[in-house]
């Protein structure tokens, strides 16, 4: 893969095997093109030789949003609704189907939930304020993991999502999402080595 400004490919040579319900991590220097592979992945960006394919099924345009439904997505910068904690946990859900119980899950494995009711004043019902103002960075990250696991995702992905977060907080939710390892796949950019420890598997980029 190249981008349309680069001199050479940003990605060049990488056949990967990612087995079901394991967590992998990818690791390297800022520059290696971990986020590119990530973005592939995903389906944001094609490929211009090899192929993707899922339980032995062609990634293509036509199932392309079909593989996309099955994945929950942690990115760096989390979006914030100004609205209420549940209705950015369970974003873009008519409110007559948002189910309380399965937010108040993911919120406690997301390390989010004891804040929420502790600190907030009206609980889940507490509006953020126009991009989270009234939330920390670290609480946005949390919301953002929260809001991840609330569709049930096959995959899970972490683009760098716990930089914001200290290093208790940040062990505590990974020993949460590795306690699911056996029934959703994990993928993981992470800096930090106490983050990866426990993966499966660890794919180190070194310039594509």
């Amino acid at each position: 893969f190249s981008y349309p400004e680069s001199r050479s490919p940003v990605i060049e040579n990488i056949s990967i095997n990612i087995k079901a319900k394991t967590s992998v991590a990818f690791v390297g220097a800022t520059g290696a093109s971990k986020s590119t592979i990530i973005d592939i992945l995903l389906g944001l960006l094609e490929p211009e030789n090899g192929t993707i394919s899922i339980d032995g099924v062609l990634l293509n345009n036509k199932n392309i949003k079909s593989w996309q439904k099955l994945i929950g997505y942690v990115p760096q910068t989390i979006f914030i609704t100004d609205d209420t904690i549940a209705k950015n946990i369970a974003l873009g859900i008519k409110n007559s189907l948002i189910d309380y119980k399965r937010i108040e899950l993911v919120a406690k494995l997301a390390n989010l939930h004891n804040f929420i009711k502790n600190d907030l004043p009206l609980g889940y019902k507490t509006k953020v304020g126009e991009a989270g103002v009234k939330l920390s960075g670290g609480q946005r990250q949390r919301l953002g993991i929260a809001r991840a696991l609330y569709r049930n995702p096959k995959v899970l992905i972490f683009d760098e999502a716990t930089s914001a977060l200290d290093n208790l907080t940040e062990e505590q939710i990974m020993k949460n999402i590795h306690s699911l390892k056996n029934s959703i796949t994990v993928i993981l950019i992470a800096h930090r080595l106490s983050t990866i420890k426990e993966c499966d598997q660890i794919f180190h980029l070194s310039k594509g």
